[in-house]
C-alpha cells in the first residue's frame, strides 16, 4: 500500500524541497530527493540557513536567498549546506542549493520562495522537519522551536506552488517539548483529511542507508557542531533504542531513541499553516526578530492548551 504522500508525489514533475526549522532540517530531506530524482523528477533543495552566508562568497539571489554550489569557497564553521552539496555531487547528484538567511520574517522569506518557484517552474512544494516542533500550532506548552518552523510554514503556504505538503522526520527528538500535544495535533490533521500518511527510513533501503552515510560524513566535516537530531535519527535507523547517545552533545541528558524517531509524517501545508493561532500577527513581519516578539507577545496572553499531560504508556 503506498500512502497517499507518495502518491501525490508521483504526479509532480518539478520539485522544491525546503528545509523549514533551520540548521540540518534540510538533512531530512535528502532521503526523499534521492528517492524522486531515480524517479525522473526535477528537484531543487533549499534551507533556512543558520550559516552566516551574508559572510560568504555566495551569491544572493534576492533578498536574504543565498546561492550555494561549486563556486563557493567559504570555509565557515557551521555550513551544512555546503557540505550537503559536497556529499551530492560525490554522489554524482550536483544541484544547486539554496539557503534563506534566518534573519528574515515572513513576507520577504515568502517573496524568496515566489523567487524560487518562477525560477524552476515548481509544481511542488515539500517542506521538511528534523523533529516535530512544526506540527504546533502555537497555544500548546513547550513548543520546542516553533519560531521559525511557524515562519517557513505560513511563507511557503502562501508562494503560489499548487501542492504544499510537510513532512516531519524525528519524532521524540526534542526536549523541551509536549509529544502528548503534538500527537492531538496529529489527530486534528487527520479529522480534517490533512494527514497523508506516515512510513519509516530503514536502514536496508538504499534511502536510509544514504542518511546515515550522509550524517557519518557530516559529523566528519563538522566535529564540532554535529546534528543531535541527525544523530538520534540515524541511531533510530540503526536500531539502537532507548538513552543512547549518539552525540556527546546530549551529555547530562535523558534520550529516548525509538523506532518512532526514523518516521516520516506527512500532511497538506495548508492544513497546518491554518491552525498556527498567531499567524495574523506575523504574516507580514519583515525580520525573524518581529516573529520572535510576536510569538512572545501571544505567548503571554494566550492560555496554554494540555500543559502537564503526558503520553500514558506504561
Amino acid at each position: 500500500m503506498e500512502i497517499p504522500f507518495l502518491q501525490q508525489l508521483a504526479n509532480s514533475d518539478r520539485i522544491l524541497i525546503a528545509g523549514a526549522g533551520g540548521g540540518f532540517d534540510i538533512i531530512s530531506g535528502v532521503p526523499l530527493y534521492l528517492s524522486l530524482v531515480r524517479q525522473g523528477k526535477s528537484v531543487i533543495l533549499a534551507n533556512l540557513s543558520f550559516s552566516e552566508l551574508r559572510f560568504s562568497d555566495c551569491e544572493e539571489v534576492c533578498l536574504g536567498t543565498y546561492l550555494i554550489n561549486d563556486t563557493v569557497t567559504a570555509d565557515l564553521p557551521y555550513f551544512p549546506e555546503r557540505y550537503l552539496y559536497h556529499w551530492l555531487k560525490d554522489k554524482g547528484q550536483e544541484t544547486d542549493i539554496y539557503g534563506f538567511s534566518n534573519k528574515i520574517g515572513v513576507s520577504p522569506l515568502r517573496e524568496a520562495y515566489q523567487f524560487l518557484a518562477q525560477k524552476h517552474h515548481i509544481d511542488t512544494l515539500v517542506l521538511v522537519d528534523g523533529g516535530t516542533d512544526s506540527l504546533m500550532f502555537g497555544d500548546e506548552a513547550k513548543v520546542g522551536t516553533i519560531i521559525e518552523d511557524a515562519c517557513s510554514v505560513l511563507a511557503a503556504n502562501d508562494c503560489g506552488v499548487e501542492k504544499r505538503y510537510l513532512a516531519a522526520l524525528g519524532f521524540g527528538v526534542e526536549h523541551d517539548f509536549n509529544h502528548y500535544a503534538c500527537l492531538e495535533n496529529i489527530s486534528t490533521l487527520i479529522k480534517s483529511g490533512d494527514y497523508l500518511g506516515a512510513f519509516s527510513l530503514t536502514a536496508n533501503t538504499e534511502a536510509g542507508a544514504a542518511y546515515v552515510d550522509l550524517v557519518d560524513y557530516l559529523n566528519e566535516k563538522m566535529r564540532f557542531h554535529p546534528s543531535i537530531v541527525t544523530n538520534n535519527v540515524a541511531a533510530a535507523i540503526k536500531g539502537e533504542f532507548g538513552d543512547y547517545h549518539a552525540s556527546k552533545r546530549t551529555k547530562g541528558t535523558e534520550q529516548f531513541i525509538s523506532a518512532l524517531m526514523n518516521l516520516y509524517w506527512c500532511f497538506n501545508l495548508d492544513g497546518i499553516a491554518q491552525r498556527i493561532v498567531f499567524a495574523d500577527a506575523i504574516k507580514s513581519s519583515q525580520r525573524m526578530q518581529d516573529v520572535i516578539e510576536a510569538f512572545v507577545k501571544d505567548k503571554e496572553t494566550r492560555p496554554r492548551r494540555n500543559q502537564e499531560k503526558k503520553i500514558p504508556l506504561l
